[in-house]
């Protein structure tokens, strides 16, 4: 075998086996989507009716609470971001950390200042490489979250929004994730939790989130007060919502790693096609070149028996 088939057949092996392990990774985001398309499923109900729920209780009081009332010179908000902790999903951290960056554009020329929650190591390494302040920070659990993680990453959200801007609080807070729409479509969205934005004819709803349905809303009598049940929905609002923006971007990392896998694995297909024919046409050379060599050594050998015979 010649050096350039040997270095053929050396490759197909070397890209068969790659082939191989991306075929198997697409094979497990695959089977990942199903569930976390349900956890989604089951989730979103729960955070829009929330939703809908604090949005009653704040058009049906005039209480003051950081839940929903506009700060009218607002100076420091708090954006978290959620990306993957692991890599092999395409442009799905880049696609988040650039909503993340166009967001916090936006905030700094309407003059607030801006704090960085992240969660997921890809946000986490970038921020470090380029030397930016990040407020707290989360990994480990982004391909399977739970509702305890959402717990843990709302607390100081929550801490910070009731705090005031003097001590270290916020008068925002903003979400930016990646919005599950379809195992083809996942887009970076931006959402602001707090204060829940209410609009004119009652309804309220955090920009771009399953707001409260078309309707009118029930009055309420609150007890003890509904600056009391305010604080007893900030926490279960906040961590409703953060738990759905996890789950929806779980679902968007496994979608994005399986259409990435699946590139992966068709390019590794065709470059085996290719290299085989390489192969072939190398191994026809050689076989060519030792025809060509054999009869030209009988030729010889002929050539030399007629003279001796003369």
């Amino acid at each position: 075998m010649g050096a350039q088939l040997r270095v053929y057949k050396r490759r197909i092996r070397s890209v068969t086996a790659t082939k191989k392990i991306t075929k198997a990774m697409e094979m497990i985001a695959a089977s990942r989507i199903v569930k976390a398309q349900r956890q989604v499923a089951a989730s979103t109900p729960y955070a829009s009716e929330l939703t809908r729920a604090v949005t009653a209780v704040a058009t049906g009081s005039n209480t003051k609470h950081a839940l929903t009332t506009e700060v009218a010179n607002p100076v420091r908000a708090a954006v978290l971001l959620i990306t993957s902790d692991r890599g092999l999903a395409g442009g799905y951290s880049s696609n988040a950390i650039k909503a993340a960056d166009r967001l916090t554009e936006r905030l700094r020329s309407e003059g607030k200042e801006v704090t960085t929650y992240i969660i997921g190591r890809k946000g986490v390494a970038y921020y470090d490489f380029r030397e930016r302040p990040v407020t707290q920070s989360w990994t480990g659990f982004t391909d399977s979250p739970t509702y305890a993680d959402a717990k843990m990453v709302a607390a100081p959200l929550i801490e910070a929004v009731q705090q005031d801007t003097a001590e270290g609080g916020v008068d925002e807070l903003h979400i930016v994730f990646t919005e599950f729409v379809s195992m083809m479509t996942q887009q970076p969205v931006d959402d602001r939790l707090l204060p829940l934005s209410l609009a004119a004819d009652g309804q309220g709803a955090s920009d771009g989130a399953a707001a409260a349905k078309a309707e009118i809303l029930p009055l309420y009598d609150f007890e003890p007060s509904a600056e009391g049940v305010l604080d007893a929905l900030l926490p279960r609002y906040v961590e409703s919502r953060i738990y759905n923006a996890l789950l929806q971007s779980a679902a968007s990392k496994h979608a994005a790693t399986r259409r990435a896998m699946k590139s992966a694995t068709d390019n590794a297909g065709e470059l085996i096609k290719t290299l085989s024919r390489l192969a072939n046409a190398a191994r026809q050379a050689e076989i060519t070149q030792e025809i060509s060599e054999i009869v030209g050594g009988a030729s010889a050998m002929a050539d030399a028996t007629a003279g001796s015979d003369r």
